[in-house]
């Protein structure tokens, strides 16, 4: 048999753990955030046209457009930044289409194509780059930055990139985390 005294000293222990917990629980939620976030993926692939659409040799530029969490607020899809797709000649080529980045690494202005189509150019300090990404004048610390592509294996694939931001202002592709 159980006394009195026990009775209040278990239900007063268990009661404060039920509130201390309650109160502990977002503290732990928000310690955790960063690794759950990090590990639910953030940086997955973004579909962003099918190859059919894509002229061999001919740059285009498609929106990233992804939806948004800032701690507990939930945005709806909204563009995040544009990428520069590039299908490569030949059917059996090891990688049909290249992807880059629209932001120049020198200081992170939009990259444009340049009016005859046969070079990317940066209008904030004229910046130049070849189709492959490789930087045809001093400017620029690095070429421009290339992305992950993967392609479905659909008749008419789906071009997916992983789109990510890097450093500007450094010789090295380093990610922004």
């Amino acid at each position: 048999m159980i006394s009195r005294r026990d009775l209040y000293r278990y239900l007063t222990m268990g009661l404060g753990g039920a509130i201390g917990f309650v109160l502990g629980a977002p503290g732990i939620a928000y310690l955790l955030d960063p690794i759950l976030r990090r590990v639910s993926g953030g940086g997955g692939f973004v579909p962003l046209a099918r190859l059919g659409e894509l002229e061999v040799g001919v740059p285009r530029s498609f929106p990233v457009i992804r939806a948004r969490r800032d701690a507990w607020v939930k945005y709806p899809p909204e563009p995040i930044g544009s990428v520069w797709l590039v299908r490569q000649p030949g059917e059996g080529a090891k990688t049909p289409v290249v992807a880059f980045t629209s932001e120049c690494p020198h200081l992170g202005c939009a990259i444009n194509l340049e009016a005859d189509g046969k070079a990317f150019l940066c209008p904030c300090h004229t910046s130049k780059f070849a189709l492959d990404g490789k930087p045809m004048n001093p400017v620029p610390p690095r070429g421009m930055d290339s992305l992950e592509v993967k392609l479905s294996s659909d008749s008419d694939p789906k071009i997916s990139v992983r789109f990510e931001r890097f450093r500007t202002m450094s010789r090295e592709k380093t990610p922004l985390v």
